[in-house]
């Protein structure tokens, strides 16, 4: 049995070097796994995710000159454009990898390099992570166990795959990184000063990991006012890098006209003071009174945790809610709710209950093996801390599904750790036997893929899981497709009206300004382009003139096209599905196999 703080020799933490051969290994088998679906049946160099697409506009657009400052996506909504909230930290390797690959190739092909090799680059950190932590709950042992299920998970997600540039990927290393730090049974205050660096980074990237840092905080001042002087260097170590780069990120990424705005869905001046000053004080306080009584050190930190809930109360109330509390109806009715990762679990159950054990399952399962482990005494701190992260993360996942991809992470390793207890067990008797039938069952359970298939075979049949080859001919015929924008990129440059799920593409592939793209902070462009869609022909002349609007691009089978038409039999979007067509505008010939149909506005 292992007491809270104790390391155990020759199963926990050992050589940094021991992890390495591993890592690699496992990183670039995955690597080249997920390198030969792409070529086989890849049909685009960028990832599917709308937020892959736009983050080469955003990069495209600083690479041509844009402001380091300026996070503005001038071609996106009404005039003037919109505001990003997404962090120049992804943009800076990005960019300067399509630099490095324009020196030997063209534009494009320098872009498409970058964007499969990022992904992949990212592997090696998310692999130490998982590894290290592997490790520090199932010893060697769990390492190896952890690394295999890591790389069954980043099979089963999209996140990594080439193309996947959006920002979620470099969160789920950095939170791992996190909580390998914070589960180190030495209390190494290297592997705790890594915590504090990807706790703060993976929060300077996306507010939205905001949450899961704040359990890794807590947890870190907790694990401190508990042991005292023995989780000293840990505690300071986490808190002073926690701090400092938080500060250093804020200055580098903030122009000096806005320190003092305070915004929700981005790293701002509210989350620099909050997140430095609460570094600072577990700095401060596990250097002063680490040789005090637990009462008083839990004490002390309890009148910080006051000091700092009273200052966010003071300084950021309006981010004690959800960033999309003031999105307006229409638009969570006929966007949000339509976008399959902001789901809660009860929209989930009513529309793809096929998806709910691949969300949810593996997660559980691991909560229960947290709570086992530390019945029976068996590493219970880090167990604790893991069971903590997966609640926060399982919790975030209900409201929203986007949350399960950092529950079915975080609980490979817990899961892991009990995999290579069964795994020792079944060699040690040598037969098929109670502690085999454990082992295999445990081991397949803890898939998430096993879960995801198991649940669209339960509730479509077996007809439902679909080759690559049928997904590939599919994303040919879709409305988004590269081949489909080569008639709008044909136009002179202008406003395009089109569905949200356009938006991304046609700023990618068309040098237009186009009203709306899936984006909480274009409202005014996506509630101008549902007023056109939604309206009548009259209404729809109205907004597509005063928005400046010189093309329509009508794409009939894209989801939210379809039941505008069906939903408003008056509308515009109605008549555009029956081909008839107003007088203010002028079809614009296509190939016949584009699904796009295209339109000029007449002046």
């Amino acid at each position: 049995m292992t007491s809270v703080g104790e390391s155990n020799p020759g199963t926990a933490s050992g050589g940094e070097d021991r992890i390495f051969l591993p890592v690699l290994l496992t990183a670039l088998l995955t690597a080249l796994f997920l390198a030969g679906m792409h070529f086989l049946y890849g049909t685009d160099y960028v990832g599917d995710d709308n937020d892959d697409v736009m983050r080469l506009v955003q990069i495209r657009d600083l690479m041509a000159g844009q402001g380091w400052f300026d996070l503005t996506q001038y071609r996106l909504g009404l005039e003037g454009g919109t505001q990003m909230h997404w962090s120049r930290l992804i943009d800076v390797p990005l960019a300067n990898l399509i630099g490095f690959f324009s020196l030997f190739m063209d534009m494009r092909d320098a872009e498409a390099a970058a964007l499969f090799v990022w992904p992949l680059i990212l592997l090696v950190p998310l692999f130490i992570g998982i590894a290290a932590a592997g490790r520090n709950l199932g010893g060697r042992s769990g390492m190896l166990v952890a690394l295999f299920l890591g790389a069954f998970f980043v099979i089963a997600q999209n996140r990594f795959r080439p193309g996947a540039i959006d920002h979620h990927n470099a969160q789920l290393a950095l939170i791992i990184l996190m909580l390998a730090g914070l589960t180190d049974p030495r209390l190494n205050r290297v592997w705790s000063a890594v915590a504090g660096v990807a706790a703060a980074l993976a929060i300077v990237i996306g507010a939205e990991t905001m949450p899961l840092v704040a359990a890794g905080c807590a947890a870190m001042a907790v694990l401190w006012a508990w042991m005292g002087r023995p989780a000293m260097q840990a505690a300071s170590a986490f808190g002073l890098c926690f701090a400092a780069t938080l500060a250093g990120c804020f200055y580098l990424l903030t122009p000096p006209n806005a320190y003092g705005a305070v915004v929700c869905d981005a790293f701002s001046g509210g989350f620099y003071f909050l997140g430095t000053a609460g570094g600072a004080v577990l700095f401060f306080l596990a250097a002063l009174t680490s040789d005090r009584s637990r009462a008083a050190r839990f004490a002390a930190l309890a009148g910080a945790g006051v000091a700092v809930a009273v200052a966010a109360l003071l300084i950021v109330p309006e981010c004690l809610r959800s960033p999309l509390a003031d999105l307006d109806p229409v638009l969570r009715t006929m966007w949000l709710d339509r976008v399959a990762e902001a789901r809660s679990v009860v929209s989930q159950l009513k529309f793809s209950p096929e998806n709910l054990t691949g969300f949810y399952a593996v997660p559980l399962i691991a909560l229960i093996a947290c709570v086992w482990q530390v019945r029976r005494g068996v590493r219970p701190r880090q167990n604790l801390c893991f069971a903590a992260a997966i609640v926060v993360a399982f919790l975030i996942s209900l409201v929203q599904v986007r949350g399960s991809v950092f529950a079915n992470l975080l609980a490979v390793v817990p899961l892991s750790a009990i995999i290579a207890e069964k795994q020792q067990l079944y060699r040690a008797q040598n037969r098929l036997g109670l502690a085999a039938a454990q082992y295999i069952l445990l081991a397949v359970i803890s898939i998430q893929f096993v879960w995801m298939i198991g649940g669209a075979v339960a509730v479509d049949g077996v007809d439902s899981v679909k080759t690559h080859s049928t997904e590939a001919e599919e994303k040919l015929a879709m409305c988004d497709a590269p081949r489909n924008m080569a008639a709008l990129a044909a136009e002179p440059p202008g406003v395009v009206s089109a569905v949200s799920n356009l938006g991304s593409d046609i700023l990618r592939f068309t040098p237009h300004r186009v009203l709306s793209a899936p984006y909480h902070r274009n409202q005014g462009g996506m509630l101008t382009q549902l007023q056109i869609a939604m309206g009548t022909v009259d209404d729809a002349e109205a907004f597509i003139r005063g928005s400046g609007v010189t093309l329509v691009a009508f794409c009939p089978s894209d989801p939210e096209a379809r039941d505008i038409a069906s939903k408003y039999p008056e509308s515009f979007y109605a008549g555009l599905a029956e081909d008839r067509i107003p007088a203010f505008l002028e079809p614009v010939a296509i190939a016949s196999d584009n699904p796009i149909r295209l339109y000029r506005v007449i002046e």
